[in-house]
């Protein structure tokens, strides 16, 4: 029987990028050109075996269709230097230096590429998306925290042990909010969707909101940040004067990261992110002016994110596609 020229098998080797998170595994089936073909999602697994499994079982799935040529597996998770062990990942089941790319390539009998979350996404911007070209640039990943990238020259930037950079750990606010991180007044505690809430409290406690929608939810302690959003968005004046905050601490926190180290471009990216038109331009101007030799110097663009929540899985499959030429 002759086979359907259409078929995906004889469109070459796809690659299949994860991007595991602490509630569900998402996955995609990405062509060199970095389009999603096909997609599949699962919870969250609570065990190791059990997580190699349902990854495995993914990609078994997807090869009953498609010519499956490597996986990519980007995790939040201190990685060691080499995306070879799992050292910590703090909502997933593997600790304590685990072989994690070894033991998906048994499971599976593909090259696996393990990356950690925010340089999964940070390489799929800069390969597909709003970082193409750039040479120094920073990925800024702001969600539930602040995960970042630094890559120069076409190649992410790890530090000595593999933890490179961790923006969101920068001191702002010396005993300022306690952070999970064992610190005290993180960045991450002013500018990221956990701190829109806290900042909210504080914004309440100081009066003159209580005709805001959003306050009793906020004295109740049932808003998220993206109640926080919708409220801005509403002209609500907590919602509002909260987002006003999380604007200036976000630009004070580029800029430190301008100072340091000169990129040409910032790429924002993560959850906060669907919402910067309600904050981005105040981030901006904050950051224009808070970095050292304001209006003597170029100042680097920052931009959105193009590639949305599929950037993550998008990067490690084109990375995963680098490690299956290699054989």
């Amino acid at each position: 029987m002759s086979r359907n020229p259409d078929h995906p098998r004889n469109a070459g080797a796809l690659t299949v990028g994860f991007d595991i998170g602490g509630t569900n595994v998402r996955a995609g089936a990405v062509d060199a050109a970095g389009r999603i073909v096909a997609r599949r999602e699962a919870r969250t697994a609570h065990t190791e075996a059990e997580l190699v499994r349902t990854i495995a079982c993914i990609v078994e799935e997807l090869q009953a269709d498609y010519e499956i040529g490597a996986v990519g597996a980007a995790v939040a998770a201190f990685l060691d230097p080499e995306c070879e062990i799992v050292r910590f990942a703090p909502h997933l089941p593997w600790r304590d230096n685990r072989p994690v790319r070894a033991e998906l390539e048994d499971a599976m009998g593909l090259p696996v590429r393990l990356e950690h979350d925010a340089n999964s996404a940070a390489w799929g911007e800069y390969r597909f998306g709003a970082a193409r070209e750039a040479r120094t640039w920073v990925f800024f990943a702001v969600g539930t925290g602040i995960g970042a990238t630094l890559m120069h020259g076409g190649e992410i930037y790890r530090g000595s042990f593999g933890t490179a950079p961790e923006f969101g750990h920068l001191t702002v606010v010396p005993g300022g909010r306690v952070c999970s991180c064992g610190k005290q007044g993180c960045l991450e505690r002013y500018a990221s969707g956990t701190a829109l809430v806290d900042t909210a409290l504080e914004v309440a406690g100081q009066g003159g909101f209580k005709g805001s929608a959003l306050y009793r939810k906020v004295v109740d302690k049932r808003a998220d940040g993206r109640d926080v959003m919708r409220a801005a968005r509403a002209g609500d004046a907590l919602g509002v004067a909260a987002v006003a905050d999380f604007s200036r601490w976000l630009g004070k926190g580029l800029s430190i990261v301008a100072d340091v180290l000169d990129p040409e471009l910032i790429v924002l990216g993560g959850g906060v992110s669907r919402d910067a038109d309600l904050f981005l331009d105040d981030a901006r101007e904050e950051f224009a002016h808070g970095i050292v030799g304001a209006g003597y110097r170029p100042a680097a663009r920052v931009v959105c994110a193009e590639l949305g929540a599929d950037a993550g899985m998008i990067g490690v499959a084109d990375l995963a596609r680098e490690r299956g030429l290699q054989g």
